[in-house]
């Protein structure tokens, strides 16, 4: 029988967790879009279509009087509308669409929206972001504050921004949150490298064991892909 390999045991001088350098995950609020473009319930098909193809979305917030997100209408809501638009549907048609009937003949943002709206508060990390558009299937989320007044508005690709962190960005933060901190006594003979996201790491260490540290702290690190380890025993 196969048995998992156990980790290593952390030095005695990590052992405290809140001791171990953490850098800051971005949050939704880092790269959302702000101010928001929204309708309000009462908003037309036409100004709706309008607003999409202004902005370049396939979906938009609908706000009530206050500025609370009550849904979403997507390019999809719409889309049922308009196939239909200008005829009655035949018995086929009614028994395929029978879920959106209420849809087809829907003309403004309250008939057409998906409600309840999936939504996003912006100190949420972009980790959590993602999972929720990944498990909701959409492509965009309201950000919303603690009375669900609209803020902003994340996308995907928003979420994908933080990969275009700068190279030298990652450089300096892999150098202050764990080189200096693990290896402060070899930190200047440790070389530090970072192309297109990927961080390399290479010279002496004294504590060998604290090598498998310094790749799960840069691997955690906002922006990095992958991580080539290539430090040694001081010889």
């Amino acid at each position: 029988m196969l048995e998992a390999m156990a980790e290593p045991a952390l030095p005695a001088r990590l052992a405290r967790t809140e001791d171990m350098p953490v850098a800051a995950a971005h949050i939704v609020r880092d790269v959302m879009t702000a101010p928001a473009v929204a309708v309000r319930r009462d908003a037309q098909v036409k100004e709706i279509v309008r607003v999409l193809e202004e902005r370049h979305v396939s979906a938009v917030p609908v706000v009530d009087v206050t500025g609370r997100v009550v849904g979403v209408v997507s390019e999809a809501d719409l889309l049922p509308k308009e196939e239909f638009r200008g005829r009655r549907l035949t018995r086929f048609e009614r028994i395929r669409h029978r879920p959106e009937p209420a849809k087809t003949g829907g003309m403004s943002a309250e008939e057409l929206m998906s409600t309840p709206a999936v939504t996003v508060r912006p100190d949420v990390t972009l980790a959590q972001a993602t999972r929720l558009m990944v498990v909701n299937h959409v492509k965009r989320l309201p950000v919303i504050d603690d009375e669900d007044r609209l803020l902003g508005v994340v996308s995907r690709g928003d979420l994908l921004k933080v990969f275009l962190r700068p190279d030298a960005d990652i450089e300096e933060e892999v150098r202050r949150t764990v080189v200096s901190y693990l290896f402060p006594m070899h930190a200047h003979a440790i070389h530090v490298s970072v192309r297109d996201g990927i961080v390399t790491l290479r010279g002496p260490v004294h504590d060998t064991s604290l090598i498998w540290v310094a790749e799960r702290l840069v691997r955690g690190l906002e922006g990095v892909v992958g991580v080539e380890t290539r430090l040694g025993g001081v010889g």
